[in-house]
Order: structure tokens, then sequence, then C-alpha cells
């Protein structure tokens, strides 16, 4: 029988699923997939490869060994409808990661990312009104609600950002122990992954022409990293962006309703101002509450 994944991590995009995936790579007894974003469930063209493709990503996991991969695509509503049905159809008894951060700062993240891929160019202001998924991938409740319905709340489970930031190994050791890693051990001195304020805005003709390798050449030998440097600084943001005042309270507003029903199947009272302090309480991390589901939570709202 071919090998297929015994977890999977669903999200959220700019997470520090990248870094979670990461960390997982480099514990004994766990096997992560090479691309490490398949996003066979999601994606329709990956989805006509086949699950014999699919399951090919794990055919190399030695005997014994926890499998898994990570798609931020399989929360990706509504561009991806058909994800949760697909999945169960193959992994009916996959366990589910879904990692979370402050709302607003992950929707932040998200415009940064897509600006260093020449997606958006617009100020923030204006992007995060235009462009829907800036907000939509941040209504946590929203899009967990189809996986809550399918698979229950005890085959999710919830992590934080800001939690893995602050306590790295004790959010971790939830991670492993969730999977079946009782000596899962965080690495330390290893570099965030996939941060987007690092890289370059994409320009197809510039990325051609410094491509060629003996313009790559010349510039690493002519040119001194003080002046690389500098050249590509017009290329990245000076700084990070911050909405303005105006609009933070917009997005606020509308993110709120999503994530107090998220607080409510923590059992938690959240919205977004309160969002980093309520999941870093000193105590246990969040977990589901009694009789949690994704039931009223699907909705998508756009203004």
């Amino acid at each position: 029988m071919d090998k297929l994944p015994d977890f999977v991590i669903i999200g959220a995009m700019k997470c520090a699923t990248t870094t979670l995936h990461d960390q997982l790579t480099r514990q004994p007894g766990v096997f992560m997939s090479t691309p490490k974003e398949p996003n066979f469930f999601s994606d329709d063209a990956n989805w006509k490869r086949g699950i014999g493709w699919y399951a090919s990503l794990f055919a190399d996991a030695p005997a014994g060994s926890v499998r898994g991969e990570s798609s931020t695509h399989y929360t990706k509503l509504p561009e991806h409808p058909r994800t949760v049905a697909r999945f169960a159809e193959h992994l009916p008894d996959a366990k589910l990661i879904y990692v979370m951060r402050d709302p607003v700062a992950r929707a932040v993240s998200q415009y940064i990312h897509e600006w260093s891929e020449g997606r958006i160019s617009e100020p923030i202001d204006e992007a995060i009104e235009r462009y829907a998924r800036l907000m939509d991938y941040s209504r946590y409740a929203m899009q967990l609600g189809p996986w809550m319905d399918r698979f229950g709340p005890g085959r999710v489970l919830p992590v934080f950002f800001e939690r893995m930031t602050a306590s790295p190994q004790e959010e971790f050791g939830r991670v492993c122990r969730f999977i079946g890693i009782d000596s899962g051990r965080w690495v330390e001195g290893t570099a965030p992954s996939n941060v987007s304020s690092r890289r370059m805005r994409r320009s197809p003709v510039r990325d051609a022409i410094l491509d060629i390798g003996v313009v790559r050449t010349l510039r690493r030998t002519l040119l001194p990293e003080r002046l690389r440097e500098r050249i590509k600084s017009r290329w990245r943001m000076s700084e990070r962006p911050e909405l303005s005042p105006e609009r933070l309270r917009w997005v606020r507003d509308r993110l709120d309703p999503d994530i107090e029903r998220l607080g409510g199947m923590l059992g938690l009272a959240l919205d977004c101002a309160t969002f980093r302090d309520a999941v870093l309480a000193p105590g246990r991390s969040p977990e589901w509450s009694p009789g949690s589901s994704g039931a009223g939570a699907r909705e998508v709202a756009h203004d």
C-alpha cells in the first residue's frame, strides 16, 4: 500500500508553518515531504496528477516513521472549496495542525509577502480593502469550520505563532506529542524560515538578466558588497508597513466577529486587540472547548 501522511499542517499562511515544518524535519522518526507544500488537495493542477504522485512524495520515508506535509493552501477559502472533501477521501484518519497568530499581524505579513512577489503594489491601506484574501486568511474560525465539521476538534491541534516565539519548546512539544513523537526537541539557533521582508521584490526582467552566469560573476567580482546591498535595498521594503489608525479600526471591526467565534471554540474571550495577550496567558496552551465545532463559522464576509 502506498505511503501517505499521518498528519498535515493545514495553515495558516504567514504563521511560521515553514519554520515548524523545518523543525519537524530535524526530528528522528519524522519524515516531512519535499516540497514542503504539495498543495495536492487544494490546487486543481496538482490534484489531476493523481494520488500516486502525492504518495511518491513519501515513498522514501523510513519504515515506522511519522509522515507529514505542510500546505497552507488547504485553509484558503474561498479559493479552494474542494479541499476538505478531497482530503477526507484519501486521508480520513490524518491528524491536522493549524497555526494561528495575531490576525492583523498575519494579514500585514501576507501583504509584505505578496508585495515582494509582485502580486500587490498598492499601499497597505488600499490593499487591505481591495484584496479580500488578506483578511479572509485571518478569519480562522471560518477557515477551520469545514475541517472541524468533517474531522472533529480532537483531530485538529490549535497552535499559536506567539507561543512558538515565546516558548518554542513548550509549543513544539505539544505538536510532537499530538503526532505521536514523545521526544521532540526544538533546535535552537536556526534562523526563521520564509521571512518575506528579507526578500527582494520580484522583477522578471531584472531577475532574468542577473541570472545570466557571466553577469552574476561580474556583479560579485566587480561590485563591493556594500554597493550590492545598497542596490538590493531599492528592491526591498525600507520598513515594515503599518495600517493607519483609521484602517486598523476598519480591519478589526471586520475581523472581530470571526475571532470572537474562534474564542468561543477555545473557551477564551478573544478579539483582534486582545489576541496576543490571550494566547500568551500563563497556563496551558489554549485547546478546543468541549463540544466545539465549525458550525456557524463558515461564512465569508467581503466588505
